[in-house]
This record gives C-alpha cells, structure tokens and sequence, in this order.
C-alpha cells in the first residue's frame, strides 16, 4: 500500500484531493491545519515518518492583501514549513509535492509565463511563496513545485464566492478589467497532483523533477471572469448585477499584482501528459455544487 500525506488538507485543494478517485492501492493520510503546525519541526516529524511514500504540500497562507500587514504569518507557513516539510522529506528520501503561485512573477511579460522565466514577486504573498519554492529546491532534489493560478472551488474563500455573495446585495459591480490571469478550478488541480503522486510511485527514476505549471484555458481579465461567473449563475436563476469595467489603480488593494501573469503549461502536458482545464466547465461544475448545497466548509 503506498501511503500518500496530504498537508493543508483543510483548504481548497486538500478539499478536492480527498475527493479525488485515488488508485486502490493508495493509503491517503490527510493532514488539517489544526492537525498539523507545517512550521514546527517536531510535529511534522511526529506527522510524517518512514511509513510515507510521498507528502503533497497543498497548506499555505493565501490572503494575499492580509499578508502586507501579517508578514510573519505568511511566512512562516509558505517559507518555514515549506522548508520544514521538505527537509523531512529529504532526511526520509521521500518525493515532496508542492503548490505555489503565479504571483511570484511581476507580469512584466506579454505572453505566457515559462518555468525558466524570472522571478520577481510585487507582493508579500508572493516573495514568501517564492522563498517557499527556493526552500524546497535546496532541501530535496526529488520534488516536484506546481505553480497554479487564481484557485477557485465550492469550499473555502475565493473570488467566485465573493462574486456571488456581493451580486446578491447589490446592482452593480466595479471589477478590475486590465489584469489577466488563468482561474484554475481546485477540482482540476487536485486531479493533476493524482496523477503526478502516480507518476511518481510508478516509476520515480523517470519523472523530470523540478518546476511546472498549471492553470486554467483561457486567459481572461477578473471583469470577464466575473461576468461569465454571473451569466451562468444568472441562467441558474440567480441575480445578476451590472458590471463595471475598471483600471486597477483605481481598485485600492494593500498588496500589488501583476498585470499579466498568464503562465503556459506545455511542460506538464509533455512530461505527465496533463492538459489544461478549463475554468468554465469548472465553473460551472462548482455553481452546481453550491446551488446543491455544497461549499459549506471551512479554509
């Protein structure tokens, strides 16, 4: 049986991976936040021992204006328990899995983002997942770092719930129009890290470790996202409100992000044969479970 630990199991992805249709010979040993402190090394030690045949690091501080002011909190899960995690895994010779973000760009680019491409993170979320990523990258060399973008699923907090509830109270809504990015369903992330945890285990002397990404199709701006988020809900019966275009200097927000963080995924479609989702059959997928009544669960 080989034993899969899943830290973060309390959030969006680690909602979506305990969901997932695991092989029936995987063990899936899913770890919350109240379970599992990431940054403390005696118990991730007591956590994850020599019975573990792969950890999947889904935990992360991901309240991206709050991290301007809570620097500390975000850095001590996205850069310390990274690398508390990662060290563990090392010193076991267990492959670590790892998401991180596309805000560790400064979207100075006008077409996809690559894994090679530079780094430059605006934000203090993005600077401590980026920290996170180096850490992981000198404490093992068989990890594999999943860059993702604008996560959105029926439980935890994000934009598609936001939209929803702010469209309920009220007529009209300002949405920032000139940022473009790829919304990636939490559903579809947790099945690419399935089949990556298989990949693994199957035959880790084949897999191409290092850095990939993996978002959603197509790039859109929030505006449009927003108005397809509403235009489904609105054929569900649901209220629609009217949406106004804006530039993001007149979006007041702590923290900066980057104009253009559209990241291109052929690695991982070459390497683990994982195509791009796309982020309105998810949408859609994600509507349905909240008018069913699903979503109430907590980060």
């Amino acid at each position: 049986m080989t034993c899969a630990v899943i830290t973060g199991a309390g959030g969006q992805v680690g909602y979506e991976l305990l969901r997932q249709s695991w092989p029936s010979d995987f063990e899936v040993v899913p770890l919350t936040r109240a379970g599992l402190d990431i940054a403390d090394p005696v118990a991730v030690a007591r956590a994850v021992t020599s019975n573990a045949d792969i950890v999947v690091n889904v935990a992360a501080y991901t309240a991206v204006d709050r991290a301007e002011t809570e620097r500390e909190l975000a850095w001590r899960t996205n850069e310390q328990g990274a690398r508390i995690l990662a060290e563990r895994c090392a010193e076991l010779e267990i492959p670590f899995i790892h998401l991180s973000t596309d805000y560790v760009f400064d979207g100075g680019k006008s077409s996809p983002y690559v894994e090679s491409d530079d780094v430059g993170p605006l934000n203090e979320y993005g600077r401590s997942k980026l920290a996170g990523e180096n850490a992981v990258r000198e404490a093992l060399p068989r990890h594999i770092i999943l860059r993702t973008s604008s996560v959105f699923g029926q439980s935890g907090a994000n934009f598609v719930k936001t939209m929803l509830r702010l469209g309920a109270e009220r007529d009209s809504l300002k949405i920032v129009a000139d940022q473009m990015s790829c919304p990636t369903p939490a559903r579809d992330i947790a099945t690419a890290l399935v089949a990556i945890c298989r990949a693994v285990i199957a035959d880790p002397n084949s897999v191409e470790w290092g850095t990939y990404h993996f978002c959603g199709t197509p790039e859109t701006t929030w505006s449009q996202f927003a108005g397809t988020i509403f235009a489904l809900s609105g054929a569900r019966g649901g209220r629609v409100p009217r949406i106004i275009d804006i530039e993001a200097k007149d979006y007041r927000t702590d923290a900066r992000r980057p104009g253009y963080s559209v990241m291109g995924c052929e690695k991982i479609s070459n390497n683990f044969k994982i195509d791009r989702p796309s982020w309105a059959d998810g949408l859609a997928d994600v509507l349905n479970s909240l008018s069913n009544g699903g979503g109430n669960h907590g980060h």
